[in-house]
């Protein structure tokens, strides 16, 4: 009696096709690996975005302080209440009578070093908030390109906006436009304030702003 072989054809088909299957589902789950640390650093990346737009606020609402103190020296019976306080720079003050050279972005040089800062204004005007890490430093400075009373400074020697003087708002104020006697629009210096919000981690944060009195 004679023994036949079989060909073992359909087992190697049933094998490769396995195979196959395998493959994909190896691809498939590469590809779910891939979307699933993604979808995990954007979350990552959203919650640091959040973070830091929420600290970046908090840092401009501390530079409030220093904007506050300035406010209250430009004030009636303030240090620096008329033209002729704010003729000559003021160290105690954090304050340049003349316009403080800055760099490209237009922060003064007296914020980024320590020794620019000697020459402007002192350490002892720092605003500090150690509860929350927080320290501000700030300068403040007039837009002129010479020292001396404002009110007699050559007109080209300053930056300055146009105003038009205050009245009472009644047709009685001889400056009223009601009666037709309005007075010429006065002219009004441009003071740069600019604060250093530096918090925990060396970060920092920089607030400008200009305005005239």
């Amino acid at each position: 009696m004679k023994n036949t072989k079989r060909h073992p054809t359909m087992t190697r088909s049933n094998q490769g096709q396995r195979g196959v299957v395998l493959l994909f589902a190896l691809i498939a789950l590469l590809v779910l690996m891939i979307g699933a640390v993604a979808l995990v650093r954007s979350f990552n990346s959203t919650l640091v975005n959040t973070g830091n737009i929420a600290f970046k606020k908090d840092l401009q609402n501390q530079s409030e302080r220093a904007a506050k103190r300035v406010f209250t020296a430009l004030n009636t019976n303030g240090a620096l209440s008329t033209p002729a306080l704010r003729a000559a720079s003021k160290l105690a003050l954090n304050y340049s009578a003349k316009a403080l050279e800055s760099n490209d972005k237009g922060i003064p040089l007296a914020l980024l070093t320590n020794t620019e800062f000697a020459l402007v204004g002192v350490p002892a005007n720092d605003i500090p908030s150690e509860d929350q890490s927080v320290t501000i430093r700030y300068v403040v400075d007039r837009l002129c390109t010479q020292v001396g009373d404002e009110s007699v400074l050559d007109p080209s020697a300053c930056v300055a906006a146009s105003g038009a003087p205050k009245t009472d708002g009644s047709a009685d104020d001889p400056r009223s436009t009601a009666r037709g006697n309005a007075m010429p629009q006065q002219r009004q210096i441009i003071y740069r304030l600019t604060v250093r919000a530096k918090g925990p981690r060396s970060t920092e944060a920089y607030f400008q702003s200009t305005f005239a009195l």
